[in-house]
């Protein structure tokens, strides 16, 4: 609580605030987005391009959006108004929030085939531990095609977040967090740890550590960026809403590089885990979207051929650790409209949050369902839930950070900016200037490109 009479919480430790904010980071985009990428760039040489890229794009987006979050000390939406009375940059906030509840609805569906597949594999249906080995790719299509089984477990992931966020910053966010991301971290370790047991690995560590820059190209930088700019969970209002419950002594600066180096971590583990066990069997590192779905299940029955009680294992672990860097991100997006409804419309933080769980598992059975029984119901030659992840990874994350990085960059007071980065110039921050100079022009210049690239509006070589 701050000395101003707010009654508004913040986080009670700096080790709670730095692992809630890295959880709101870490997600799909870690485990599952990043070794895709990498696979469908070359592997190692991407990967240095997507350090870079987060030090100089996500690092600068993610102080400003902290920078924002602490200073206005109030939800996303009310934010930016409370900084800028010019209607447009006002805006910027109930895109942020109503991106964060968007992006919501159809994420808990894929949290929900993940809570699945842990299922699957605790009860050994991919056949790893002996019996029938299904087909993987029918299995997949036959879950995301019921009516009812991934609209069940879709309710429970949310009803998890909806018992966190409803107990609040301290008692929920901050609580589950110290105890999911420590475990998530030690999974990481022991499933990396395992994938060197695996024939492919010397193959597999060699495609993410050894750098071949002949594959680099324009495309692959922009990659890079986007991967970054999703990975860190940038413009989805997440990481505005959670700045605001930060301390007055908490170091902007220092979080961000905190959260970046956490978040890159976890995605180079992820990489370390799948790509020696892909190059164990027939699989190409570039599989896509199926990777986690349909190839892996098959990477663990045939790269633990010899030890199947490892490759059983590894299996439950990893679709364990899917599960809860989801969960983690769930909560996240779910703190965001909730923060916005409590306190835009003065409801009582179990109503608010009851509202959004509400809406989420709505909206969400409708994108599930046009996985199967509602598949024909198309909207410009997309179902729902391709609709959803179309608008919001390719319009409205671009957008909403193209418009914080100028409005941080060019329309909020410098001396607020200089102010929140050196808490009030109590510490030293000799990066303040240049993450001032980022956000004016290579940020905005870097989204710009990233946007014109996913909407198909250039394809350089």
């Amino acid at each position: 609580m701050r000395k101003n009479g707010s009654e508004r919480a913040d986080f009670a430790t700096k080790v709670g605030l730095v692992l809630a904010t890295a959880g709101s980071a870490v997600g799909l985009g870690n485990i599952w987005r990043f070794p895709v990428t990498t696979g469908n760039n070359g592997g190692a040489a991407f990967m240095l391009i997507y350090v870079a890229c987060v030090l100089v794009l996500g690092l600068p987006l993610m102080a400003a959006e902290f920078t924002v979050g602490r200073r206005a000390h109030t939800n996303t939406a009310q934010a930016y108004k409370k900084l800028s009375r010019h209607w447009l940059w006002s805006r910027v906030g109930q895109l942020g929030v109503f991106t964060g509840w968007f992006i919501m609805c159809y994420y808990v569906v894929v949290s929900g085939w993940a809570l699945d597949y842990l299922v699957d594999a605790s009860l050994n249906r991919f056949g790893i531990l002996g019996g029938d080995v299904p087909d993987y790719k029918g299995h997949f299509e036959s879950f995301v095609t019921n009516p009812y089984l991934p609209i069940v477990y879709t309710c429970v992931l949310v009803l998890i977040s909806h018992f966190v966020i409803v107990r609040g910053v301290k008692q929920g966010i901050e609580r589950v967090s110290k105890v999911l991301m420590p475990l998530l971290f030690v999974i990481l370790l022991v499933l990396a740890v395992s994938s060197l047991f695996t024939p492919g690995a010397k193959a597999g560590l060699t495609f993410l550590f050894r750098p071949d820059f002949t594959k680099i190209t324009f495309q692959t930088v922009l990659d890079a960026m986007g991967q970054a700019f999703y990975s860190l969970s940038l413009a989805m209002g997440c990481v505005c809403t959670y700045a605001s419950y930060f301390s007055k002594d908490t170091r902007l600066v220092g979080t961000a590089f905190k959260v970046g180096v956490i978040d890159s971590f976890v995605a180079v583990m992820a990489g370390i885990i799948i790509f020696p066990a892909v190059f164990s069997t027939n699989i190409l590192p570039n599989e896509g979207a199926s990777l986690v779905f349909i190839a892996l299940p098959n990477v663990f029955q045939q790269a633990f051929g010899g030890m199947p009680l490892l490759g059983y294992v590894v299996s439950v672990l990893f679709y364990f650790l899917l599960v809860i860097a989801t969960l983690t991100s769930v909560i996240s997006l779910h703190e965001v409209p909730t923060a916005y409804l409590t306190e835009n419309f003065r409801m009582s933080r179990a109503k608010a949050t009851t509202v959004v769980t509400a809406v989420c598992l709505s909206v969400g059975a409708f994108c599930s369902l046009s996985m199967g029984p509602l598949a024909s119901f198309k909207i410009a030659g997309r179902n729902l839930f391709d609709l959803f992840d179309f608008v919001s990874g390719q319009i409205m994350l671009p957008l909403g950070g193209f418009l914080i990085a100028l409005f941080v960059g060019w329309v909020l007071d410098r001396r607020i900016l200089h102010d929140e980065l050196t808490n009030g110039g109590t510490v030293s921050c000799r990066s303040s200037r240049f993450v001032s100079v980022l956000l004016r022009f290579f940020v905005p210049f870097a989204i710009l490109l990233i946007f014109l690239s996913g909407m198909g509006m250039f394809h350089i070589v």
